[in-house]
């Protein structure tokens, strides 16, 4: 934690609130974050769906998930250099305004009627390249829009917006979808382009980028370095790549609302957006009243939690429980995001808060993206129903075998 002391609950509310919203760069930084994840939550109801009905195929789903990953394996390393030595605002003004002309173009194609399989997934390579640079610079930017000594208020409202974002983004991706294919598609770049505007207008104080070396290859890699030599952050990072690698349900949800569930693409959206419902409430709940005392233990009890949502996911045949198992997923896995995010930031200096993004960003993608992929993948072989299953069993052996490889993660008490 910082070496100020927290505020009490009702003290952090009033942070939240006031000071944090009326400070002009934070509040710039979180409207453009909040547009963008508004954006990117109606991309995965409006493609997958839509590669679901024209191919019947969940390998496609999985392919998609794939398609967006592959620009982040290749590109982590140069992203993290670009954010600790450019113009960071400027970065991510481009990505945004890259990622808003693509939607153009899918509503353009969507509403013509030529829409094809291949541009859909040429769209998303440009997706993930952007968001492979986009990422980075927002978590290293992050710090220097919020006031002094309030990282960690800051993160919780940024989280709380962005979950937000996750909640009401599907839905509406849902609905405009079912009122119009291309419609979308043009929410997406209406917000992606405002999301740049903003982007312009964020004005910080101090350095923000390091230019003073020059890149080298050896730079590329410090932030691997950094993960590392610190066994709680490696350990931290590398529980969240593998457990939400095998229990990566997601990429089922179109077949689960149309074959299972017999729903559409409304019920599509309400599924996408459970487990952002969890997130943001055990978001608040964190803000207040903060993890204190055996940090470690409670991210694996988390996990584990996570795993056993997963399976009743994966068996249920109601919507209103497939909901619920959602909604509990979500909430677990906020408690490891919490726990990484906080740890990375507060343990790294900012002439490298770009490089060592880059690398926990790398994890993220992996775990959503990938597993993903690999649901895809087994589902195809083996259908839904027993992938789920098998992803949620495996999230849980997971945990039980990394808090015997990690032990040092399993005893952090605190936060600091």
């Amino acid at each position: 934690m910082p070496s100020d002391p927290s505020p009490a609950p009702s003290e952090a509310a009033t942070i939240h609130s006031g000071a944090l919203l009326r400070h002009p760069p934070f509040l710039s930084f979180f409207a453009t974050r909040t547009l963008s994840r508004f954006a990117g939550q109606i991309t995965s109801v409006a493609v997958g769906w839509q590669l679901y009905e024209i191919t019947g195929s969940a390998f496609y789903l999985g392919l998609a998930g794939l398609t967006q990953f592959l620009p982040t394996a290749l590109l982590v390393f140069v992203a993290g250099q670009a954010a600790d030595r450019y113009e960071r605002r400027r970065v991510m003004q481009i990505c945004q305004s890259a990622e808003g002309l693509t939607a153009v173009v899918l509503a353009v194609a969507s509403f013509g009627g030529w829409l094809s399989v291949p541009m859909i997934f040429c769209a998303l390579a440009v997706f993930g390249t952007a968001s492979a640079f986009e990422s980075p610079v927002a978590a290293a930017l992050l710090p220097a829009t919020a006031p002094p000594g309030r990282i960690q208020e800051a993160t919780a409202v940024w989280t709380a917006g962005s979950q937000f974002a996750t909640i009401t983004g599907p839905a509406l991706g849902g609905l405009s979808y079912a009122v119009s294919p291309a419609a979308p598609y043009a929410l997406m770049a209406g917000f992606w382009l405002a999301a740049a505007l903003l982007t312009g207008s964020i004005r910080v104080t101090g350095p923000i980028v390091d230019r003073s070396q020059q890149p080298t290859p050896g730079a590329l890699f410090e932030g691997v370095r950094f993960v590392r030599s610190n066994p709680t952050i490696l350990g931290t990072i590398s529980l969240d790549l593998f457990a939400v690698l095998l229990g990566g349900a997601a990429a089922l949800l179109p077949i689960y609302a149309r074959d299972i569930l017999h729903t559409g693409p409304w019920g599509l959206g309400v599924l996408r957006a459970a487990p952002a419902v969890g997130a943001l409430a055990m978001t608040l709940v964190l803000a207040r009243t903060p993890l204190t005392r055996r940090v470690g233990m409670r991210m694996f009890q988390a996990v584990i939690a996570f795993g056993a949502a997963t399976v009743v996911f994966a068996l249920s045949q109601w919507l209103w429980l497939s909901l619920a198992a959602l909604v509990a997923m979500g909430a677990a896995d906020t408690v490891s995001v919490v726990i990484r995010f906080s740890l990375v930031q507060l343990a790294t200096p900012d002439a490298m808060r770009g490089r060592v993004g880059a690398v926990n960003f790398l994890f993220i993608n992996a775990s959503n993206q990938l597993g993903d992929f690999e649901s895809g993948m087994v589902a195809g072989l083996l259908g839904a129903v027993p992938a789920a299953v098998i992803g949620g069993l495996g999230t849980i052996a997971i945990a039980l075998i990394w808090m015997k490889l990690f032990p040092s993660l399993r005893h952090v008490e605190k936060l600091q």
